[in-house]
């Protein structure tokens, strides 16, 4: 695809994962977020979520080392800060690129066991000309599978659906200025094993890259969220070398080099597990792509029990933030030295069909 964007397109993929940096997911919708604020008994008001997202945007100091790019919800992209300065122009600033979330949710494939399709390609285009607008610089869409091997899931009904829709979703942004993210999310849920999570997500993965080839989508100008390759969240937990091994071969198998960076969900694992796997994953030889992380629950989870919905624990989350972001950093350089488990760090994330 060539467009008037197709220079800036490039640039912006590669800003997002260059030396290291990866990206903070916080797109979480207002209901995800409520859950979230419901652990530290937080009124799950548009004035909180409005306090918090502060907390994260106005984090100074070497964050910009760590982060490329930020997930905003919609309701973020537009809002301010406590000085009146939108929070766009606050990123703007720092040259961390803005990213929005832009589906709407996921509904039931009909005549399947409970497999999703996600919506949002009507007036997809409209949205991106306005987020383009206000300040935004890529987009994430999320689509979801699961893995239930006696049911042989995931379909090939669900695989071919998820693979349309990210190619029709990637096009779309792209002519709008929008450098997508395509997310095919396999979820963890299940007792399934890593050999298991292997081959589907490789059967995944190959068609998502095949549609959006065939949708003329500039590969150079957009970036790949997948899942890690783990067993089951039910099953026993592989080791990180084995973690690494499986992932970057199924990587090998499926992604064209042209491909700028795959930047890894977390996937309810703990801050801990999701970044030693990340730093063993750079271990392993033969990675043409930056692979990085766009985490959102492993980045944010200590961030917001320190905070406790309190302005004057600001600071000290604002340390964690820096803290998990450049334990993080440091895995994407393959040199993440490991650190002591705490409560906090290495507290289950794990939800069950998790939606956000």
């Amino acid at each position: 695809m060539n467009t008037k964007y197709t220079e800036e397109l490039i640039a912006t993929a590669k800003a997002i994962v260059a030396n290291g940096k990866g990206i903070l997911a916080a797109d979480e919708s207002t209901g995800t977020i409520g859950n979230r604020f419901q652990k530290i008994n937080l009124e799950n008001t548009e004035e909180n979520r409005r306090q918090y997202r502060d907390l994260l945007i106005h984090t100074d100091g070497d964050i910009t080392k760590y982060i490329g790019g930020i997930i905003l919800y919609e309701e973020t992209l537009f809002q301010k800060d406590d000085n009146g300065t939108p929070f766009a122009e606050v990123l703007k600033k720092k040259g961390i690129q803005i990213g929005i979330k832009v589906d709407k949710g996921t509904v039931n494939i009909p005549q399947t066991d409970s497999e999703t399709a996600t919506q949002g390609l009507d007036g997809l285009g409209e949205r991106c000309k306005k987020y383009y607008e206000a300040g935004a610089r890529f987009a994430k869409w999320r689509a979801v599978l699961k893995i239930d091997v006696a049911k042989h899931q995931p379909s090939n009904l669900s695989i071919l659906e998820t693979a349309h829709s990210l190619a029709r979703y990637a096009a779309i942004c792209q002519e709008n200025g929008l450098v997508p993210i395509v997310e095919p999310e396999i979820l963890s849920d299940g007792s399934h094993s890593i050999q298991d999570t292997a081959d589907a997500t490789e059967r995944v993965l190959a068609a998502v890259f095949k549609a959006l080839s065939d949708h003329k989508v500039l590969l150079e100008g957009a970036l790949l969220k997948p899942n890690m390759v783990l067993a089951g969240s039910s099953g026993k937990a592989a080791d990180p070398k084995e973690v690494a091994y499986l992932t970057v071969r199924t990587l090998q198998r499926t992604v064209p080099p042209a491909l700028p960076g795959v930047v890894f969900l977390s996937g309810g694992q703990t801050e801990l597990e999701a970044t030693a796997n990340l730093n063993a994953i750079n271990q392993e030889p033969n990675r043409p792509w930056a692979l990085s992380f766009s985490y959102g629950r492993a980045l944010q989870s200590s961030i917001i029990k320190t905070w406790n919905g309190k302005k004057e624990n600001f600071e000290a989350a604002r340390k964690v933030y820096l803290h998990r972001a450049l334990c993080n950093s440091l895995a994407v350089l393959g040199k993440y030295p490991g650190e002591e488990a705490t409560a906090l760090n290495s507290e289950s994330l794990y939800v069950a069909n998790y939606k956000y």
